[in-house]
C-alpha cells in the first residue's frame, strides 16, 4: 500500500492530558499505525501541560489574530508521538481540567475554543503545512466534529475525512446564534447541516459531512442506530450506516504489561499467576482493607456517574456483604453518589475501600490484585478498564453493552461465543441481574482451577492495538481510495 498522512484532531492525548479514555486512543493509536505504513501527526490544545511537553517545539504558523486572539501553531514530539499544537493562550492557557472551570461548570468559550481546533485542523488539511499535508483528517469526538464541516464548506480539494465517535452522550451543542463567531456560513444551519433542534451540534456536523464515521466498538455502532441509545442523532446514523462502522478500541499494552509494570508490588505473567497474592495483599494493605485469604476482592475504576451504573452497584452492597466479597473502588464524579460511597465505606470498614479522585498508580494496582474488575454501564462505547483487567487476570464482570458485550466471553455462552471465557455478563441491566452476575462470580472464585482458567483465558487475549490499527488502515486507504470530492 501507498503511506498515508493522517491528521487526528483531539482534545486530549495520553501521555500528556488525560480526563477519559479519548486521550488513551489518541495516544496509542498513532503509534500502532506506524506499523502499517501510516504517518500520523495529531493536533492538540495548547494547554500548559502541552506546552510544558514540548520546550523545543518549532513554529509553523504565527497568526496576530484568530479565534479573538493570536495563535501560533507550534510542531514537535513528545513520547513518541508527532504533535501539532494550537498554542492560542486566550483559549488554553488555563490550569486544571481541559473542559470544566474550577467549580465544574463548562468553561463559558467552550464552543470557540474548539472550534478553533476544528478550523485550524480544516486550514492543515487545505495544506497551511506545506511540509505536511494530510490524505486524511480523523476528528475525535465532538471537539473535532467541526473539522469535516469546514472543510465542506471551504470548497475545493480536500482530505478525507473519518469522524470517530468515542461516547455519543457528549456532543458540543452551542447557541445558534453563535453561527458567525464560528465563521460559518449561514447556510450550514440546517437539518442536513449543522442545526440540532435549534442549536448548532459539534458532534452532528462531523456525523453529517464526514466521508466515514467510526465509533469504538461493532455492538455501539448498533445500539447508537436506535433511538434510545442514538440520543436524538439515531436517525442521522441510520440514514449513514452505509458508512459507518465499529472498531474495537485497545490498549498500549506497553503501559499496561504486569511483566514489567513498575508501580505494582509483584510482577507476573499468566504462567506465574501465584504472584497475583503479593499485589492482592498490597492493594487491601494500602486501602485498609481486611486480610481475609477467602473474600472475592472486587474492584472498580471508573467515573460515578449514571452511565457507568454505579447506583446499581451501590444497590447491591448487601449483596456483597453477604456473599463474603470485598470492594475496592477508585474513582469521582456525581456528588451524591461519592457522598454515598463514603457513606458505605465507613460503616463497613475493613470490607469496603473508596477512594475517591484519581490515580494511574493506584488504578494499575487495582487491576493487577483485585480478583474481578466491576463494569456495570447502561452504555459503553468500548471501555479500556475491562481490556486492562482481562491484561492482568482481573475477571471481568460487565453489563452486557456495547464494547463491554464485544470483549468478555461469559462462562455460560462459550459454546455460543466460540471462544474461550472470560468473564460474567448481565443484562438487562438491572441492579438484580447485576447481583445475580456477582453471585455467580463468587460460587466460581472458590473453584481455584476454574478460576485460573478464567484469567489464563484473560491473559491470553490481544487487546493491543494491532489488529485495531490494521482496520483504521483499511479505512484510511478505502476512504481516500473513494475520492477526496465526494458529493453529498
Amino acid at each position: 500500500m501507498t503511506p498515508l498522512r493522517v491528521l487526528a484532531v483531539a482534545s486530549e492525548i495520553y501521555p500528556i492530558i488525560k480526563t477519559g479514555g479519548l486521550a488513551d486512543v489518541a495516544g496509542a493509536l498513532p503509534i500502532a499505525l506506524r506499523a502499517c505504513d501510516i504517518e500520523t501527526r495529531t493536533l492538540v490544545p495548547g494547554y500548559p501541560d502541552v506546552i510544558r511537553a514540548l520546550p523545543a517545539a518549532e513554529v509553523l504558523l504565527d497568526r496576530p489574530h484568530f479565534h479573538g486572539g493570536p495563535i501560533r501553531l507550534l510542531g514537535g514530539s513528545h513520547a513518541k508521538l508527532d504533535l501539532l499544537v494550537l498554542d492560542a493562550p486566550h483559549l488554553f492557557a488555563r490550569p486544571g481540567n481541559p473542559y470544566v472551570m474550577p467549580d465544574g461548570k463548562d468553561w463559558p468559550d467552550n464552543g470557540v475554543r474548539f472550534a478553533a481546533l476544528s478550523r485550524i485542523a480544516a486550514e492543515i488539511g487545505q495544506g497551511a503545512i506545506p511540509s505536511f499535508v494530510p490524505d486524511v483528517v480523523h476528528a475525535h469526538d465532538w471537539q473535532a466534529g467541526l473539522a469535516p464541516a469546514y472543510l465542506h464548506y471551504a470548497g475545493g480539494p480536500r482530505p478525507a475525512t473519518v469522524m470517530t465517535v468515542h461516547n455519543l452522550a457528549y456532543q458540543g451543542k452551542f447557541p445558534h446564534e453563535m453561527l458567525d463567531t464560528f465563521g460559518l456560513p449561514p447556510r450550514s444551519f440546517t437539518i442536513h447541516g449543522l442545526e440540532y433542534y435549534g442549536t448548532i451540534s459539534f458532534l452532528k456536523a462531523g456525523l453529517q459531512f464526514a466521508d466515514r464515521i467510526t465509533t469504538v466498538s461493532p455492538t455501539y455502532a448498533i445500539e447508537i442506530q436506535g433511538d434510545e441509545a442514538g440520543m436524538g442523532l439515531g436517525g442521522l446514523l441510520r440514514e449513514r450506516s452505509q458508512v459507518l462502522s465499529g472498531i474495537l478500541n485497545g490498549i498500549d499494552v506497553s503501559v499496561w504489561n504486569p511483566q514489567t509494570d513498575p508501580t505494582i508490588a509483584a510482577r507476573f505473567s499468566s504462567k506465574e499467576l501465584e504472584y497475583r497474592a503479593a499485589n492482592k495483599a498490597a492493594l487491601r494493605r494500602r486501602l485498609g482493607l481486611d486480610p481475609s485469604p477467602d473474600a472475592l476482592l472486587l474492584g472498580v475504576i471508573s467515573r460515578l456517574s449514571w452511565q457507568k451504573g454505579l447506583d446499581l452497584l451501590l444497590e447491591d452492597v448487601p449483596t456483597i456483604l453477604n456473599e463474603g466479597m470485598q470492594l475496592a473502588l477508585l474513582g469521582n464524579g456525581d456528588p451524591d453518589l461519592q457522598d454515598r460511597y463514603h457513606a458505605v465505606s465507613r460503616a463497613n470498614i475493613g470490607r469496603i475501600a473508596i477512594v475517591i479522585g484519581y490515580d494511574e498508580a493506584l488504578a494499575h494496582l487495582i487491576q493487577a490484585g483485585a480478583d474481578a474488575l466491576v463494569v456495570p454501564s447502561r452504555f459503553e462505547p468500548c471501555g479500556l478498564t475491562q481490556l486492562c483487567a482481562l491484561r492482568y487476570g482481573a475477571v471481568p464482570i460487565v453489563s452486557g453493552v456495547g464494547g463491554l458485550a464485544d470483549t468478555v466471553i461469559d462462562v455460560e455462552e462459550a459454546d455460543a461465543a466460540g471462544g474461550a471465557t472470560t468473564g460474567f455478563k448481565f443484562s438487562p441491566v438491572t441492579a438484580e441481574n447485576l447481583a445475580g452476575a456477582l453471585r455467580r462470580a463468587t460460587n466460581l472464585f472458590h473453584d481455584k482451577h476454574a478460576w485460573r482458567g478464567l484469567q489464563h483465558n484473560g491473559m491470553s487475549t490481544d487487546v493491543s492495538w494491532r489488529d485495531r490499527a490494521s482496520q483504521y488502515a483499511a479505512l484510511y486507504h478505502e476512504v481516500v481510495g473513494a475520492g477526496r470530492n465526494q458529493a453529498y
